[in-house]
């Protein structure tokens, strides 16, 4: 440790007890958020409304509240002693996470095409999640991991990585679907069509949770396996609004798409 973290820590081991709590800590909050969305969409997009605050423009939003989860890893990783950082096992988790956070904080911002304004608290939770998570998941796989030597060979690892690489693609491409609903200035809705969406409401919510379930097998820790839950419950309660919003709004919405799992749910 140093700098910053050499100011708060007294010892290792101190650090990665705080990191335990913290996933543990994520686990209530998945719980927590849970319950809430039983009674109220997240207020975003479609469902936003100033009730939560004033409306931050959405490319804005989505850039500023995601970068964090980019930029804090750039600094635990390359910018601060990183003893696991040689191993592989640790370097091929920390590509998975990266490869996520690059595309959705540097480039997913800049090809939003229209969108609707988010209010400031979901903003800013946004902002804070991104911070907490991205300390989480860098500062545990850049310093504290321990991975057998043939971990990577392990199924675990090849099934978990696999999962992550087909939900990753699949995020990315139901994000491309959506995006080219709209033609330059346009900000109406409209029925997506093509790949997952053929399926599932939610196909862009179905690859990210599958992407970091995935994760979770690989990295074999309560840190990504925090992670992947509460990713799930925000993702679900997403695909299922989304899914009832559809069939509200379009006549001719197909019936046999489900909202989230294909085929099941």
């Amino acid at each position: 440790m140093d700098g910053i973290l050499n100011s708060i820590f007294s010892s290792e081991a101190e650090e990665l007890y705080v990191l335990d709590y913290l996933a543990y800590f994520m686990m209530v909050m998945a719980l927590m958020t849970f319950v809430t969305l039983l009674f109220e969409n997240v207020p975003y997009g479609r469902y936003a409304t100033t009730r939560y605050g004033f409306l931050v423009n959405v490319k804005f939003a989505w850039f500023v509240q995601e970068l964090p989860a980019f930029f804090v890893p750039v600094y635990l990783v390359f910018l601060t002693p990183a003893s696991k950082t040689s191993h592989l096992p640790n370097q091929l988790l920390l590509c998975m996470y990266f490869c996520h956070y690059v595309q959705r904080s540097l480039l997913y911002p800049f090809l939003i095409r229209g969108g609707k304004a988010t209010p400031f608290a979901s903003f800013a939770l946004a902002f804070v999640f991104c911070v907490y998570n991205g300390y989480l998941q860098t500062r545990y796989l850049s310093h504290y991991a321990d991975f057998p030597s043939d971990w990577v060979t392990q199924p675990s690892f090849i099934i978990g990585g696999l999962l992550w690489l087909c939900g990753w693609l699949i995020n990315v491409h139901s994000d491309h679907i959506l995006r080219n609903l709209r033609q330059p200035g346009e900000t109406g809705y409209k029925i997506p069509r093509g790949g997952l969406f053929e399926l599932v409401s939610g196909a862009n919510f179905f690859g990210e949770i599958v992407e970091w379930a995935g994760f979770a097998l690989a990295g074999n820790s309560i840190h990504s396996l925090a992670f992947a839950i509460f990713t799930a419950v925000v993702l679900a309660s997403r695909a299922v609004a989304h899914h009832k919003w559809y069939l509200s709004k379009f006549e001719d919405y197909p019936t046999s798409r489900k909202a989230l799992v294909p085929f099941i749910f």
